[in-house]
């Protein structure tokens, strides 16, 4: 199909008019779909199932969405905000990860500038640690703060450095590191409270709590003395622990038995007292009867450990010749 070129000028002018004339027809329909296109794309906006969305009408807060497709008013009359409020998320103080998974990979740079702390003994240690937190508020996060994640650091930064200056190089290392994670997510969550933030800290975790790599070497060398001396110390313990209470042990058995037998001696001897007294009593009222009675009892004690015993009648001949005397070797009497 080619191109009819006029051969006058009025033909020119008719056929620009008749071109005109369809333009602008064609115009008004292109400006028109425009116009809806940028109705629908500015009306309809989706939220995924852990953010919600945050509708402001000319800046002012009107409404929070759920997870969903919605509708607003177009043109920027509502401007919408998404916030991830399931999503928890962190900050990295003194490393950086670069891609995390089964061979974690970390960041070379240099993080000494927040890393390097002064503890309360006057020593440098350096410090990592991780802060996780999540968006409890977002209405508050929009509104009250500017910048949460810039926020969260500096205060972060400014509490751990505090809480390090509390402590000893040995609490900080070994003793204290459960409280020192406490003290800060706790410090940390009332100044952003303070600040209606609608940020919720979920926990403070030290890394890596070490002396500086200059120093690291020296640092080692006097740890490793105190473990010795503590060594040294806990073995005097034992031994002091096993030698203590068993002499305590001897001691109180050799006084318990001392005693006993002082009450043994004692009531012995006054049980005798009693005896003889008794018998004083009973001789006084009958001499003859007592006399036999302790004759008596006298010889039942000592014949049982006479051994053999041989009878003489004095009655009867003096001699016996066939009574062997000397049995088995010994003389008996």
């Amino acid at each position: 199909m080619g191109f009819n070129i006029p051969d006058t000028p009025e033909e020119l002018l008719r056929q620009g008019r008749r071109n005109l004339q369809q333009f602008n027809t064609v115009i008004p329909l292109l400006v028109l779909g425009m116009i809806l296109l940028a109705f629908v794309f500015s009306s309809f906006y989706s939220v995924g199932p852990d953010e919600v969305g945050v509708i402001r009408r000319f800046g002012k807060y009107t409404r929070t969405e759920s997870p969903g497709l919605h509708w607003k008013f177009p043109f920027n009359i509502d401007q919408l905000n998404i916030v991830k409020v399931q999503r928890v998320m962190k900050e990295e103080f003194g490393f950086r990860t670069l891609r995390a998974g089964v061979q974690t990979e970390y960041s070379q740079g240099s993080f000494e500038d927040e890393s390097l702390m002064l503890t309360g003994d006057i020593n440098v240690l350096d410090v990592t640690w991780v802060v996780q937190f999540k968006i409890n508020d977002p209405v508050k996060l929009l509104f009250n703060i500017r910048d949460a994640r810039a926020i969260i650091r500096d205060i972060t930064e400014s509490v751990m450095r505090q809480t390090i200056g509390d402590n000893s190089v040995t609490e900080s290392l070994t003793t204290r590191r459960m409280e020192i994670d406490l003290e800060v997510q706790r410090k940390l969550q009332a100044i952003l409270d303070s600040y209606d933030s609608g940020i919720q800290i979920q926990s403070v975790i030290l890394q890596d709590v070490n002396p500086p790599e200059a120093v690291k070497a020296s640092f080692n060398e006097v740890n490793e003395a105190k473990q010795e001396m503590e060594k040294v110390m806990n073995q005097a313990w034992e031994a002091y622990n096993k030698v203590v209470p068993r002499a305590r042990g001897e001691a109180e058995k050799t006084m318990g038995e001392a005693e006993g037998y002082a009450v043994k001696r004692t009531n012995r001897a006054k049980g005798d007292a009693a005896k003889f007294i008794a018998t004083w009593e009973a001789y006084k009222a009958a001499r003859d009867v007592t006399d036999k009675r302790l004759y008596f009892e006298t010889m039942q004690e000592v014949l049982p450990k006479a051994g053999k015993k041989y009878i003489f009648d004095g009655t009867g001949s003096p001699v016996l010749p066939l009574l062997n005397l000397n049995e088995g070797g010994k003389l008996h009497e």
